[in-house]
């Protein structure tokens, strides 16, 4: 059983610095990510090289600002096989030291399969649900703080813990949202219990008009705070 949410490591400087290393948190991680996509372009090992040094002196501004101003800074501090374990603590970046000597830096480059990839993600999606979590005062301290293995596993606890609250009002209600364990079904269910509430009982149908009113409605996107506004269009006369 997994207890921990990330890994960590220790490395060391010239001198005998120990630091302690961990994923990158966003915001760090965005302009690692943005100067490592640069390799695709990198015609040969030097450039390659480059690329990966600029990687580490980024990531650095996180573990040791002291040594992050310059690649000269940083080539000054730390050796060849120390950049290889910052840059997959940091980043999921693996050198692929199987291959033969001869082939180029590019081709030894793995973003590893472990966890979740940058690539993978609406980030500014994500970011939005655990914000509503009420913790931080902006986006900027949100990504300050977490790393995307933190922010994917406080995005899966608090989704779960949306499905556990809406399983019990929905029980109360007489509806099991994991009957006959189809999630899909359980998640119509839960949809026309809300239709039931938010219309009072006039419609069990997510998909009918009638749900959509108040709260429903402004998160269905009709008017500001208005539900939608409809009328009898029959003859009074000829109803019976």
């Amino acid at each position: 059983m997994a207890t921990s949410i990330y890994k960590t490591k220790n490395i060391y400087l010239f001198d005998g610095t120990e630091i302690e290393i961990m994923p990158l948190k966003i915001k760090y991680l965005r302009e690692f990510m943005d100067a490592f996509n640069k390799i695709k372009y990198a015609a040969n090992d030097d450039e390659s090289m480059m690329v990966l040094t600029e990687c580490t002196r980024i990531a650095m501004k996180q573990y040791y600002p002291q040594i992050s101003k310059s690649i000269e800074d940083l080539e000054d501090n730390i050796d060849l096989p120390t950049v290889h374990v910052i840059l997959d603590v940091a980043a999921n970046i693996k050198i692929d030291q199987t291959m033969e000597e001869d082939q180029d830096i590019k081709s030894k480059v793995q973003k590893g399969e472990a966890g979740p990839s940058w690539e993978e993600f609406d980030l500014a999606k994500i970011e939005s649900e655990v914000f509503l979590l009420g913790i931080w005062k902006d986006y900027n301290e949100l990504e300050a703080s977490l790393s995307l293995a933190e922010i994917m596993a406080i995005l899966s606890s608090k989704r779960e813990l949306d499905y556990q609250e809406k399983k019990f009002f929905a029980s109360i209600q007489g509806v099991d949202l994991e009957s006959d364990g189809n999630e899909e079904r359980g998640q119509k269910e839960w949809e026309n219990l809300k239709a039931r509430v938010f219309s009072k009982g006039a419609t069990s149908d997510s998909n009918d008009v009638l749900s959509l009113q108040g709260q429903n409605a402004r998160s269905a996107g009709f008017g500001i705070g208005m539900g939608l506004d409809y009328e009898d269009a029959r003859d009074p006369n000829l109803i019976k």
